[in-house]
């Protein structure tokens, strides 16, 4: 059984997913900053990173949620590089817009509310496909990874980034403290809803993360698929081509 956000809740994961979004999507940004001490922002800078040699034209952002990945992988496009940002939370993408028209990007990244396990782009139609914090969420991982590596031209270049579970001495542990005992706390004292911030290490601990990823990848058809962990493994940049 997959982990689901509200455990009482009969809907399915997707559904759950969408609603807890919609419920903490005003205070999303904050509580990402605040609880991981600003390090997201080193993570979205060192996965994009891996797009600079590409320098795609155009970018498919799943799971974009209020744009933040979606912004920051202009730095590695072109100069007329278009992004489209697809999430399931139209509270998240409302976010997403505000800081894009405050930013003046609108006419750069477009953001639409859509499902990532139906995708409505043709085959083979992205120079990249990126998610950063997105891909646990799905309800059925394989096919949400299909997919992505359907819209991709030949040629063309996956970078996830997503949490994963440190394994030494004494990360691990604090690790496992923090996500389980501090981060619930603080998730629902700013969001007021305490699900998503049970649910987030809950999920993060039936992802698959590291070589069962890979093989993941490999199993849906990516070729030459990478894994880099970040910060003593507390997050991962996972690469691939189609």
């Amino acid at each position: 059984m997959s982990v689901v956000p509200y455990k009482d809740d009969a809907a399915g994961k997707k559904s759950q997913v969408a609603t807890m979004f919609n419920s903490i999507a005003g205070k999303y940004d904050f509580l990402n900053h605040f609880l991981s001490v600003g390090t997201d922002i080193y993570w979205r800078r060192k996965a994009v990173g891996e797009l600079k040699q590409l320098r795609p034209a155009r970018i498919l952002d799943i799971a974009t949620g209020t744009a933040d990945f979606a912004i920051e992988t202009l730095r590695a496009a072109t100069p007329d590089a278009h992004v489209t940002g697809v999430d399931i939370s139209e509270g998240m993408l409302e976010v997403g817009r505000r800081k894009l028209q405050a930013k003046g990007l609108t006419n750069r990244i477009k953001l639409e509310l859509g499902d990532s396990e139906n995708l409505p782009f043709p085959d083979n139609h992205f120079d990249a496909v990126t998610a950063s914090f997105g891909v646990r969420n799905f309800e059925n991982l394989k096919q949400g990874l299909t997919e992505m590596r359907r819209v991709l031209r030949p040629g063309g270049k996956l970078v996830i980034l997503e949490f994963s579970k440190p394994t030494a001495f004494p990360m691990k542990q604090a690790y496992n403290f923090y996500f389980q005992h501090i981060l619930p706390v603080f998730g629902k004292l700013i969001s007021k809803d305490q699900a998503a911030y049970t649910y987030l290490p809950e999920s993060v601990q039936a992802f698959p993360d590291g070589p069962d990823f890979l093989a993941i990848l490999s199993q849906v058809g990516f070729t030459t698929p990478a894994w880099q962990p970040l910060t003593f493994g507390i997050s991962s940049i996972y690469t691939a081509h189609k």
